[in-house]
């Protein structure tokens, strides 16, 4: 009997998101175990002794308990022959540069203990002035590193990779706080392209989002 992969997952969460999209390019059934962000899920000690960081995704596959949704990604990748990475080493650093530019650059910043702490310190910082600046300005990096590439159906290449299972979580991000997708045609092309593929549109958050 093959073991059950389980993912500790919250349905907003980009990083967790990630992992759904990959799960379902793979076919690869799961159980959700929801943790609650909002409620402090997060904090209890059944989570924490799953991820001591206090943080989702986990993933709970081939008898391992993985987190860090890059990591995972990688992991799944390797053992799965998932093509999310190119063969060429210069493409995947490539590949790789875009989904760092995302996972990496925009998503701490803009994680919601990061900036409600931002918030909390006073002065005229507010949740919405915070996340659509940074969202914004991450964007236009990533837009820009597109930009210097070949022009192709997805980040790097003609099928999704790991640069368009982070850009799909964010461009989710940036339209929840009302950032204009205008300025960015190329990343947004791509990421309604990816969002039609059925792996994509299964992972959406109003898709997994629990029952009120």
């Amino acid at each position: 009997m093959t073991a059950t992969t389980t993912l500790h997952d919250y349905w907003r969460s980009s990083s967790a998101y990630r992992i759904r999209i990959a799960l379902n390019l793979l076919g690869l059934e799961y159980v959700a175990r929801p943790v609650d962000l909002v409620a402090g899920d997060q904090r209890g000690a059944d989570h924490l002794a799953a991820n001591p960081q206090g943080l989702v995704p986990v993933l709970e596959i081939d008898g391992l308990r993985l987190t860090q949704s890059l990591s995972i990604l990688e992991y799944l990748n390797e053992t799965r022959d998932a093509g999310f990475l190119p063969a060429n080493p210069a493409d995947r650093a490539r590949a790789r540069a875009l989904a760092h530019a995302i996972a990496m650059e925009i998503q701490p910043v803009c994680n919601l203990r990061v900036a409600r702490h931002a918030v909390a310190l006073g002065g005229n910082a507010t949740m919405e002035g915070w996340m659509t600046h940074f969202i914004t300005l991450g964007l236009e990096g990533v837009e820009g590193l597109l930009s210097q590439g070949p022009d192709l159906p997805f980040c790097h290449g003609t099928a999704p990779g790991l640069a368009d299972i982070c850009l799909v979580p964010q461009v989710y991000n940036a339209r929840r706080w009302g950032v204009a997708l205008d300025a960015f045609p190329r990343l947004a092309t791509i990421a309604a392209r990816a969002e039609a593929l059925p792996a994509f549109a299964a992972a959406h958050p109003d898709r997994v989002k629990p029952a009120s």
